[in-house]
């Protein structure tokens, strides 16, 4: 993949990595900060849906008693796995995209690039 030129300065696929490192919390940080490239701010905006469906769904689920929690502790070592995942492939500069949620990213990214 053809490096490009980051806001930040940092390399392409270490800041595609980070989106990831506090879930959506560092998606929000790089989809404002990151202007320039399309790498990033696609990995910016699918941590940041990804994560934040699963924060709210995490929460939701806290409501059910027992079924809930154990539903909602598969859901986590899932999204770990998740995570772990995502990093790993922005690190090595491939737009991994997860099934739906990346095809909503592309849309939302087309229309305002």
């Amino acid at each position: 993949m053809e490096k490009h030129k980051t806001v930040l300065g940092i390399n392409e696929n270490l800041e595609g990595a980070l989106c990831y490192v506090l879930f959506f919390i560092s998606g929000i940080f790089f989809l404002i900060m990151e202007k320039e490239s399309k790498f990033v701010r696609f990995h910016a905006m699918q941590s940041t849906v990804v994560f934040l469906i699963l924060f709210i769904v995490w929460g939701l689920l806290g409501w059910i008693p027992i079924l809930g929690l154990i539903i909602t502790l598969i859901l986590r070592i899932g999204g770990i796995i998740l995570w772990l995942f995502l990093m790993y492939m922005a690190f090595k500069g491939e737009k991994f995209m997860l099934p739906v949620i990346g095809d909503f990213v592309e849309e939302q990214l087309g229309k305002k690039e």
